[in-house]
């Protein structure tokens, strides 16, 4: 039942280390303040002060948080408050969320109470805007090869000479 020598066993053969798992996420706390740039491939939590950019895996701007500059990361959760530009695939603002600054995402919720100055763009994957000129194209253009008819009501366009 306890022996070594088991199927499951979990350790490793080889001398090598087993697999890492994740780490927990790394914590900005509300009394730190950071002048540069943040990079994880994990988790941050930040409660303090980040001037400078900020690229993680994902990322929770607590309420005390105050960020200056851009993020970009796959998912990103606002509390506090951003002065800059947010890049991420989903992006969720809490009702004490304030954000200054534009968003550009795949999913967007914004909660009520929620302070946003700025654009939302919603970014569109590449065989997507290809999908759509192809639709652009083949709506301006019949399979017939000529221009579409003119509308009723308006004049026809002299050709050209």
């Amino acid at each position: 039942m306890f022996s070594r020598t088991s199927k499951g066993s979990s350790k490793p053969t080889n001398g090598q280390q087993p697999a890492t798992k994740a780490a927990g996420p790394s914590i900005i706390s509300a009394d730190l303040r950071i002048i540069g740039d943040l990079s994880s491939e994990g988790e941050i939590q930040i409660d303090g002060t980040i001037d400078g950019d900020i690229r993680t895996k994902s990322l929770l701007v607590g309420e005390t948080a105050n960020i200056k500059g851009e993020i970009v990361a796959d998912r990103v959760q606002v509390h506090g408050t951003i002065n800059g530009q947010i890049k991420a695939r989903s992006v969720t603002l809490a009702r004490s969320a304030r954000v200054i600054g534009d968003i550009l995402h795949e999913d967007l919720a914004i909660e009520n109470g929620a302070f946003l100055e700025g654009h939302c763009k919603r970014l569109v994957e590449k065989k997507d805007v290809d999908a759509l000129k192809q639709a652009i194209s083949s709506a301006t253009t019949p399979a017939s090869g000529k221009p579409p008819a003119t509308p009723p009501g308006k004049p026809t366009p002299a050709p050209a000479e």
